[in-house]
């Protein structure tokens, strides 16, 4: 299997809190990796390793075969990512937003055009960005995450607080882009219907562990053989959490 991103034992502990625990994850190179835990499960504690942004406090991972941290620069240059919600300076239009982070990136003039051109916002490009809708802002964070086409992209949670029309819209959007350039897209969301409809393979982290890895029909069939209901994403994902929370319960008593 041709993996772009790999993480091996990879853990980030706060004090007497651990918030990934020996998580090993496998990317499937020009995949979109569904990655689904409740709030509080580590996602995006992980994906902020894999960006740099907080060291682990143990394990290892490797992104395109460059190691971290060895390779963190060369890594950086690979990934456009989307963490949390995106911040712009509100007095400058959408495109001079994204003229800011091409020239601290160092790409050239057309960058930006490609961007907005990618996320439907060419026509407003020089609309100020404090008169964008939530929806636009969503669509700018993604296009600041795109400048330059990267090869990986890294998108926590893209479609929070998103109306039905924006999420629809970002999530063509998403799916779209491995055609569009042959990206990997790893992409956490509480939107499980919709990881439903884009993802290749999906990862379930409860508690900082990973609860499972596979494909969705590899989820399915996984479901089947424990009994449990294979009908949607959503009803799996919740008879897996709620199965290991009731472990969790049961050896807190012994």
């Amino acid at each position: 299997m041709d993996c772009i991103i790999t993480t091996d034992q990879l853990t980030k502990q706060y004090k007497n809190f651990t918030s990934v625990n020996n998580l090993s994850l496998h990317v499937r190179r020009g995949s979109i990796y569904g990655f689904l835990g409740p709030n509080g499960a580590g996602k995006s504690t992980t994906m902020k390793m894999l960006l740099g942004l907080t060291a682990p406090t143990k394990g290892r991972f490797t992104i395109d075969g460059k190691p971290f941290p060895d390779d963190r620069l060369e890594i950086l240059r690979e990934i456009g990512s989307f963490i949390e919600a995106p911040s712009f300076y509100a007095n400058l239009t959408g495109r001079e937003n994204l003229d800011v982070i091409r020239r601290i990136l160092g790409l050239g003039q057309n960058a930006v055009e490609e961007a907005l051109e990618l996320v439907g916002l060419s026509e407003f490009g020089d609309r100020l960005a404090k008169k964008y809708s939530l929806g636009m802002k969503q669509r700018l964070g993604l296009a600041g995450a795109l400048l330059g086409r990267p090869p990986i992209l890294i998108l926590d949670e893209p479609t929070n607080g998103l109306d039905p029309s924006g999420i629809h819209e970002i999530r063509n959007l998403v799916k779209s882009l491995p055609g569009l350039y042959d990206c990997t897209i790893l992409i956490s969301s509480h939107m499980l219907s919709e990881i439903e409809l884009m993802a290749d393979d999906i990862g379930i982290l409860n508690h900082g562990r990973l609860l499972f890895e596979g494909s969705l029909e590899d989820l399915r069939h996984s479901a089947r053989q424990a009994e449990m209901s294979a009908d949607n994403l959503e009803e799996v994902f919740l008879s897996i959490v709620e199965q290991d929370n009731a472990v969790r319960q049961r050896r807190t008593k012994l």
